[in-house]
């Protein structure tokens, strides 16, 4: 298996199936449910997700905060995506154009001034600002690039979890973002916090999947969790991040409380020692999260849901509609 190439997990989309942006309310989307038992593949609602849920069960979800992290300059002609959120006067950005952000060069958000102190290795510039920047004036949420737009006042709520509580990411756990405040409080659930990186939309450059850099996000699993799932009849991972976090902490012995960074790369064939179900979204093509879902189905299957997906006219990606793998 370690001859699977990339080009392997391509599949053909419509570009007009690509959700640019949420349904009307939360949970007004349809779940293609996937048995991995037996193959058969259904159609649902979200509606119906609580119907997979038993008692017994636990549902783990990310509870993440997505931060803003686009800034335009004053004169709007430099941009800034910030990357990480530990101090608020040194600051690590993609830039765009790069010609205008060199060593030395400024950039102004509103009354901070920023320098470029460091051009690091990958590109990223290290930008370290006189004050703090107002980042309720001057910033946004960065959305995925594949909108093809800048965020309003919608995504402010919709593109953020009910639950979102530790702050730190730049792109939403996007499984989560169908869950209301009232279908939360009817499930078995416990968190974990892995902070959603611009890596999460990195292209797989390699050909051979096994040669790719995967990318390193934060992420903490506390004990009450990790009691939690001992205690469950089956594990119902809430998006691929929590899967990331729960196989991390589970690759070399019994679940454990930690945190720190993981660079896991999940693709077949994978093992999974702690997750028993999938809710995630439907992920680009050729991307390192349909390499995930296909590790914990099969390729084949999953590719077979896709083109199901397609031809039924599903909506895909961020606020895309759901499937939920058994």
């Amino acid at each position: 298996m370690s001859a699977l190439r990339t080009a392997d997990f391509d599949y053909h989309l419509p570009k007009e199936l690509i959700a640019t942006h949420p349904p009307k309310h939360r949970g007004d989307s349809r779940l293609l449910v996937v048995d991995r038992a037996t193959g058969a593949i259904d159609h649902a609602v979200f509606a119906d997700f609580s119907s997979f849920v038993e008692a017994d069960d636990l549902c783990v979800f990310n509870d993440t905060r997505v931060m803003r992290a686009r800034f335009y300059s004053n004169d709007r002609k430099k941009e800034l995506l910030r990357l990480d959120f530990t101090d608020p006067l040194r600051w690590r950005c993609l830039v765009r154009p790069g010609k205008k952000l060199r060593v030395g060069h400024q950039i102004a958000l509103g009354d901070a001034t920023g320098t470029v102190k460091e051009i690091l290795p990958n590109g990223d510039r290290l930008i370290v600002f006189d004050r703090e920047v107002d980042v309720d004036a001057h910033g946004s949420l960065a959305l995925p690039h594949y909108m093809e737009r800048d965020s309003d006042d919608a995504d402010e709520s919709r593109y953020q979890t009910v639950y979102a509580n530790q702050g730190g990411a730049v792109a939403a756990p996007t499984a989560g973002l169908h869950f209301s405040e009232d279908l939360m409080q009817s499930l078995p659930r416990a968190f974990v916090t892995l902070h959603v990186g611009v890596g999460t939309f990195k292209p797989v450059n390699a050909e051979r999947v096994v040669d790719h850099e995967m990318h390193v996000e934060r992420f903490a699993l506390a004990v009450p969790t990790v009691e939690a799932i001992a205690r469950a009849k089956r594990v119902v991972a809430v998006g691929t991040t929590v899967t990331r976090v729960l196989e991390h902490c589970a690759a070399e012995g019994p679940l454990q409380a930690c945190e720190g960074e993981t660079g896991i790369f999940i693709y077949p064939p994978y093992t999974f020692r702690v997750v028993d179900r999938l809710l995630t979204n439907f992920h680009l093509p050729q991307s390192t999260l349909l390499m995930l879902v296909s590790a914990f189905a099969s390729r084949e299957l999953i590719l077979e849901a896709y083109t199901k997906a397609v031809e039924n006219r599903y909506r895909f990606y961020s606020y895309g509609d759901a499937m939920l793998i058994l």
